[in-house]
């Protein structure tokens, strides 16, 4: 794998926390957009990665990001690490043992009246929507154990469905929250072994979980990798199909691969199911002689038909570019969908562009950056009043390599090849990071 500067462009940390208000914007900022949107992702407290690659960039101190709107303005830009055990050795060593000891710098949620960042598998921290750290979550005693950072949520039911995976037994757990974040259903899932998993996805009626070639190899550590996190061509790859509420769950085998996140899945009738993710043919695979990775290759969109009667898993390529950190309009989470919006990925080193890829039409548009640049995720805003689908914003941070600094730039879902609507410029950058939301303030 190619060495990666992790302390220069896209990728830099910033050193201190800052408070921006009357942002500068070309274009016109839809009067529609009214709240905040949250990015999550990894930087040390020293201001300064130590390492080279995704294996040292992956654990650092959780950072939040947030870029304010109201109405027709963007009002301000707030980020913040959030304080656990990590930020107090260095911000109040004399208070360490009362803050949490969980590290949620993968993503956030907003869930039964309660905004979450979430772990790797850790335990998540409640949040305000200007970024404070509240504690531990209050409102979902169930997770208090910790739980992936990509649970679904059911738009019409309202549940949290989510799993936990560990590198030690259980390896496996799967629950249910309500909509009101009590626990309904918590189960162990028999694993052989403890897998790499995450992300997971539903439908109305299932949850699909992974068992991948991805998978923990402690002996890597005495070798000096900071994970033991490698590819295993020796294990099955398998897709693990269980009813919402629980019941034994089936396992049905794939082609060998790395499944890092999900697009959506929904019942095509009641025998097949729809699995549509981003799917790499290997990822995190050792050089011969172990010491070091081979270079990934850029994961691209890829379909499963589940057959539940016969046990028969169709699958294949369902595009050509390389794309990751796909979302979709989340208000057809786990139902039929059309559109997907997904960062572009040209190749291993740069996530840069956007691409809406409409399945009814098999069409792809793009929204190009410059080389050089690099973007975040593309995060989809239903219009106040929307009637479609697509009817909608994409909200993405863009990294601009000229001025060191980074954008916030509003696409029209309906037509990104047409470029932003609005483009809000930070005196500052946001480094590269993992993935956000979109916070509507509350009446």
């Amino acid at each position: 794998m190619t060495a990666i500067n992790l302390n220069a462009g896209a990728l830099a940390p910033v050193a201190r926390e800052i408070d921006l208000f009357e942002l500068n914007v070309t274009g016109a900022v839809p009067d529609d957009l009214d709240g905040v949107l949250v990015r999550n992702g990894p930087n040390p407290l020293s201001g300064h990665f130590e390492g080279d690659g995704v294996l040292s960039w992956w654990p650092e101190a959780a950072m939040l990001h947030g870029i304010a709107f109201e109405r027709g303005r963007a009002t301000g830009y707030r980020n913040r690490w959030l304080r656990t055990q990590r930020w107090a050795h260095i911000h109040a060593p004399q208070s360490v043992s009362s803050w949490p000891d969980t590290n949620p710098n993968v993503n956030v949620i907003r869930h039964a009246g309660e905004i979450l960042a979430l772990a790797e598998g850790g335990a998540p921290l409640a949040i305000t929507p200007q970024l404070d750290t509240l504690g531990p979550a209050r409102r979902h005693p169930g997770i208090a154990g910790g739980m992936t950072a990509h649970p679904k949520v059911d738009p019409r039911t309202g549940e949290l469905v989510t799993f936990r995976a560990d590198w030690k037994a259980p390896f496996l757990r799967y629950g249910v929250a309500d909509a009101a974040g009590k626990q309904v259903v918590d189960i162990e899932i028999a694993l052989q072994s403890p897998s790499m998993m995450h992300d997971m996805a539903i439908t109305a009626t299932h949850s699909i979980l992974f068992d991948l070639n991805v998978a923990y190899d402690f002996s890597m550590l005495a070798r000096g990798h900071r994970m033991p996190l490698r590819w295993h061509d020796g294990r099955d790859a398998r897709l693990g199909v269980i009813a919402r509420h629980g019941g034994q769950i089936r396992w049905f085998r794939i082609a060998p691969c790395f499944i890092q996140h999900v697009v959506n899945a929904y019942d095509a009738n009641e025998t097949t199911i729809v699995l549509d993710v981003v799917r790499y043919p290997w990822f995190l695979r050792l050089t011969p002689d172990g010491t070091a990775f081979e270079e990934n290759p850029v994961g691209v969109l890829w379909r499963y038909r589940i057959d539940l009667n016969s046990g028969v898993v169709h699958e294949g390529q369902a595009g050509d570019s390389g794309i990751e950190l796909p979302r979709i309009n989340e208000q057809l989470t786990g139902r039929p969908y059309r559109y997907l919006y997904a960062a572009a990925q040209p190749n291993p080193l740069e996530i840069r562009g956007i691409v809406r890829h409409d399945w009814h039409s098999g069409s792809l548009e793009r929204y190009e950056l410059p080389p050089g640049d690099q973007n975040s995720e593309p995060v989809f805003v239903p219009r106040r009043e929307a009637k479609t689908e697509d009817d909608g914003w994409l909200l993405c941070c863009v990294y601009r390599h000229a001025t060191d600094t980074s954008d916030v730039v509003v696409l029209d879902a309906r037509d990104v090849a047409a470029g932003p609507v609005a483009t809000v410029h930070l005196p500052t950058r946001i480094p590269a990071g993992f993935h956000g939301a979109w916070l509507a303030n509350e009446d």
